[in-house]
């Protein structure tokens, strides 16, 4: 990352230390879409260079985290020439009744905003500031709004009994985690929106949570020491549901893909 927003589409992908990743093709698949609003275009034959760079990478360390929560991440970049690179690390376990600060989200313009691009050290940044709070996680703000976490999608479960995320058309993120769970919540009875969270939507929830590829599927508790809601409730245990189901079918290799 070097403050060029567009010198770098990336994600960050569970790798189970092997030759898997988990929903390789949903990754893949949001790397060309943002990479296109960045303006560049990506090699097409994408999926076999990063296995081939894979293959290559060392397991970091010994896994310190539970069956809910995948071993180890990658973190895949590409810029606009096709040089792949990838580095891997340790899963972080999390509590799960996290904490938050809120923070203002960075601004980007047009297309960069809402994307996974070069300049993304605001959001490491934010992760330092909420550590230094005694926080576990950042929330981003714009103005309002919620839009965004540091590592994470927040999720809301409104007292109308409708789950909530922010909008990518405000700047959040599409999330590859709730592209995989969003069936399953919904099966369980919890209807799923894109919406403007706003501070008294916050404040009247009746439960957050967020997700993430590293987090999974996590409680939220507290926001800038605010209690919210009831922690692992209805939304909670409909998520971690499909998510550890995900955990369990979701990973492929190469060879998946291509079938």
């Amino acid at each position: 990352m070097d403050g060029d927003p567009r010198s770098e589409v990336f994600t960050t992908i569970a790798w189970d230390g092997g030759t898997r990743l988990l929903a390789a093709d949903l990754h893949i698949a949001r790397l060309f879409r943002h990479a296109e609003r960045l303006g560049f275009n990506l090699p097409d034959n994408l999926p076999e260079l990063i296995f081939e760079a894979l293959s290559k990478c060392e397991i970091p360390g010994e896994s310190v985290v539970g069956a809910n929560q995948a071993p180890f991440l990658i973190k895949l970049g590409i810029n606009p020439n096709g040089k792949i690179e990838l580095i891997p690390r340790l899963n972080g376990k999390w509590p799960n009744q996290m904490t938050a600060i809120s923070l203002a989200a960075p601004r980007w313009e047009g297309a960069v905003r809402g994307t996974k691009h070069g300049d993304w050290a605001p959001y490491f940044d934010a992760r330092e500031i909420a550590k230094e709070h005694g926080a576990d996680i950042s929330l981003l703000f714009d103005e309002e709004s919620l839009v965004d976490g540091d590592r994470c999608m927040p999720v809301l479960l409104d007292n109308d009994g409708i789950a909530y995320y922010p909008k990518p058309s405000e700047g959040a993120l599409d999330s590859v985690t709730l592209e995989q769970i969003r069936e399953g919540i919904e099966t369980a009875g919890v209807p799923i929106r894109e919406a403007r969270l706003t501070l008294p939507m916050l404040l009247r929830a009746s439960e957050m949570i967020v997700l993430g590829s590293g987090l999974g599927v996590q409680a939220l508790g507290e926001i800038d020491g605010r209690v919210i809601g009831k922690p692992q409730g209805r939304l909670y245990q409909a998520a971690y549901n499909s998510w550890m189901n995900r955990l369990q079918t979701a990973w492929m290799s190469l060879e998946d893909l291509e079938a």
